[in-house]
């Protein structure tokens, strides 16, 4: 046998420190990179979906509204706080300009209260005998999602939400299901997942995120891309005063037609009255 002369190097072991030996999936820097963009979108597209197939959630109600909309204690409250520092300083416009925002404020909160008892309601109905029909899902942040989330919590149901991550920090609120708690880095799949099982979508007051999803929907119902959503303003007078639908029609934009892709609701009653007559759900 011939021998290894002595003075030969043996070869040296790989080095499985470096990056490139950890296994792909494994890899959380190199599933960041730009390239891998479209692997994480179908990632973060799959992942939801078969988690809520796994929770049986058959059909969603979306409800949409604004992050900064309080109850009625916690907006009264603040009301009280700006009110007294106007009064230490009356011939500061920005104080009184802060009180009359706060007073629309406490104005608004009613429809943190509606929101609670829409979801309750909705939640106390469809989700029974194990059934998971007409589940409420939101933006799982404040204001009226967290009011939302609440009145399912209420009655013990289960609720979905998808948060999204953000520049500044923010947490999901303390009502949701913690196994359908989701959070998306990309505002396209948030939406696909907000719509991909709804019967209805109700909008609250709110601003750009809820106009941003509104605005999405009733277009995706304007071109026929969707058919089954019902779409459900609560507070009349908030949304007319808010956009002149009918200024778009008299200016040739939208059709007359297109004035009844929506529908006004009051009172939690009225809205699930209305998503119910749509969808042929029983409501007594």
């Amino acid at each position: 046998m011939e021998s290894r002369p002595s003075n030969q190097a043996v070869p040296s072991q790989p080095d499985s420190t470096s990056s490139s030996y950890i296994p792909a999936d494994k890899d959380t820097e190199f599933l960041q990179r730009d390239e891998l963009r479209p692997i994480r979108i179908g990632l973060e597209l799959l992942k939801p979906e078969l988690i809520q197939k796994e929770e049986n959630i058959q059909s969603t109600i979306v409800v949409f509204g604004s992050a900064r909309l309080q109850e009625p204690t916690a907006a009264c409250q603040a009301l009280k706080k700006v009110e007294e520092e106007a009064a230490k300083a009356p011939h500061d416009s920005s104080c009184q300009r802060n009180v009359a925002i706060a007073k629309r404020q406490l104005e608004l909160a009613k429809y943190y209260d509606v929101a609670r008892e829409f979801s309750r309601l909705v939640s106390s109905t469809c989700q029974i005998d194990g059934h998971c029909d007409y589940v409420i899902v939101t933006g799982g942040g404040p204001g009226i999602m967290e009011a939302a989330n609440r009145g399912a919590a209420d009655v013990k149901a289960k609720l979905i939400a998808l948060n999204i991550t953000l520049p500044h920090e923010q947490h999901p609120n303390p009502y949701i299901t913690p196994r359908l708690s989701f959070q998306f880095r990309y505002f396209a799949i948030r939406k696909m997942h907000f719509l991909i099982r709804a019967k209805a979508l109700v909008a609250f007051p709110g601003g750009f995120g809820t106009l941003d999803e509104l605005f999405e929907t009733l277009t995706l119902l304007q071109t026929g891309k969707t058919q089954s959503v019902i779409v459900v303003l609560v507070g009349r007078d908030f949304w007319e005063r808010l956009i002149n639908w009918q200024f778009l029609v008299d200016c040739g934009l939208i059709a007359q037609a297109d004035l009844r892709l929506f529908h006004y609701a009051e009172t939690a009653q009225d809205a699930w009255d209305l998503i119910a007559r749509h969808n042929g759900v029983p409501t007594t």
